[in-house]
């Protein structure tokens, strides 16, 4: 017996992966923990540590560690019926309130044409879904390795943009799906990361926010790879210095894009594998992820099979908004008297990230601003890296000739915007008065390209003051 007693004192059950099967009416200790048990005795209360894990943690909602690998627990939800389902992905979020602007755009279409209304009800419309699109993605890629996990949160982070810019390349429209691009860079990099740091740096004012730089400036780098992507074609095009006119630019833009693409491959492949621990903190003592926990984190909510059925779903209804969002751009355009250049640079783009931006704002305030930074310059960088040479290839299938030329004054603008960005970050501090700046920046571009024309955009012409 004693010998018994002593093998079972001498357990050690630290590094046994526990399985946990969780539904979304029950409960296990606390909701997301599990009890993990140490050397000595398994019934002495000294020997008990209580360890939290979640899937809802930051580092599974950075691009490089959703999955099992990363989790020291797996949760296998059980399947929800679909009264339950319907409960947690529609009616759980107040912003879904704004879900009924989508039909509503599509009903005003058909019965009045009114493009005006048509664009503002549309755009209303896809902010839920957007929000609920992410969600989603979150949601499945918990049950995937961080591989498939990262590549989710890539492909389907900036879909609602990329939906919308294909739909646009369909219609001929380059210069939307141009500009709504260049936004999203714009808006990510200015906008949301101001905002993040101006609303961390006021609530933690009594000291500097820090947050991993390595990351940062990996990120810096790769959108300064656009910049110089874009900067080519554009100076090629001013100059007339093309070998064969109107060929050599768009080929040159086809090239680069393909490169970009393999550069934002490779980009993956090191962030997910090689260098993985540039992006986390890690405990020099037992080489273990530092992760700050909270006590309401929560297990998955819905199962494997449900994130994929609710992601088909939220994609159809998201590309079916966007055809009527697309066709109402021009229209909407001449009836508010506004430039197409600033509804594609600075409407579209807002109202596509509105999630992501109050997500980033709000994991600033909990001191989380390597979660902020992933989502603000990470998300730029795949738009950048991954959004813009995708749409110039779907244009190359399509017979669109989409191109890398966005124009001096759009390059120029983008070129300045990496710079002061880059400049923010080589410290790997904030304050509330770097996020003012970035802010009070973003005014000025979204002055500029109010008071911007753009010859190529059909609407505009019809804006210039008649001399």
């Amino acid at each position: 017996m004693d010998d018994q007693n002593n093998k079972i004192n001498n357990l050690h059950f630290k590094d046994v992966p526990m399985v946990m099967v969780y539904s979304p009416n029950q409960e296990f200790l606390q909701e997301g923990s599990f009890v993990e048990f140490e050397n000595e005795s398994l019934v002495s209360p000294e020997s008990l540590s209580i360890k939290k894990q979640s899937f809802h943690d930051p580092v599974c909602r950075s691009l490089s560690s959703c999955g099992s690998e990363n989790c020291s627990t797996t949760y296998m939800v059980m399947g929800n019926s679909v009264a339950e389902s319907i409960k947690i992905v529609v009616f759980s979020a107040k912003i879904n309130l704004l879900i009924p602007f989508g039909p509503l755009a599509i009903v005003v279409d058909k019965f009045s044409g009114h493009n005006g209304w048509v664009f503002i009800l549309s755009l209303l419309g896809i902010i839920p879904l957007a929000e609920r699109l992410g969600y989603t993605t979150e949601q499945l890629a918990c049950y995937t390795g961080p591989t498939v996990g990262g590549l989710l949160n890539a492909t389907f982070g900036n879909a609602t943009e990329l939906i919308i810019c294909v739909y646009a390349l369909r219609n001929g429209m380059i210069r939307v799906v141009q500009q709504s691009l260049l936004g999203s860079i714009l808006s990510n990099m200015l906008l949301v990361l101001g905002c993040a740091f101006f609303a961390g740096g006021l609530v933690n004012s009594k000291r500097e926010q820090v947050f991993n730089k390595g990351a940062a400036t990996m990120s810096s780098g790769l959108l300064l790879m656009a910049v110089m992507g874009l900067l080519f074609p554009a100076v090629l095009h001013s100059t007339h210095t093309e070998l064969h006119f109107g060929r050599s630019e768009l080929s040159l833009s086809r090239f680069t894009s393909c490169i970009m693409l393999v550069a934002y491959a490779g980009y993956l492949v090191f962030q997910l594998k090689s260098q993985s621990n540039l992006y986390h903190s890690v405990n020099e003592g037992n080489g273990e992820i530092d992760v700050p926990l909270d006590d309401n984190e929560e297990a998955p909510e819905i199962s494997k099979w449900e994130s994929i059925i609710w992601l088909s779903i939220l994609t159809i209804w998201i590309s079916i908004i966007s055809e009527y969002l697309v066709d109402a751009i021009e229209g909407a355009s001449l009836k508010m008297h506004i430039p197409v250049a600033f509804i594609s640079v600075i409407l579209l783009p807002i109202v596509g990230n509105a999630a992501e931006h109050a997500g980033a704002v709000m994991f600033a305030m909990k001191d989380k601003l390597d979660i902020s930074l992933g989502v603000a310059i990470g998300s730029s960088t795949q738009i950048a890296m991954f959004g813009i040479p995708f749409c110039v290839v779907v244009g190359w299938i399509m017979g669109r000739p989409m191109d890398l030329n966005f124009q001096l004054f759009e390059t120029a603008t983008l070129f300045i915007t990496v710079l002061v960005v880059a400049f923010m970050v080589q410290e790997g501090t904030s304050n509330y008065f770097k996020g003012l700046m970035l802010v009070l920046c973003y005014v000025i571009v979204a002055a500029s390209f109010f008071v911007h024309i753009d010859p190529s955009a059909i609407a505009d012409k019809y804006l210039k003051p008649s001399s």
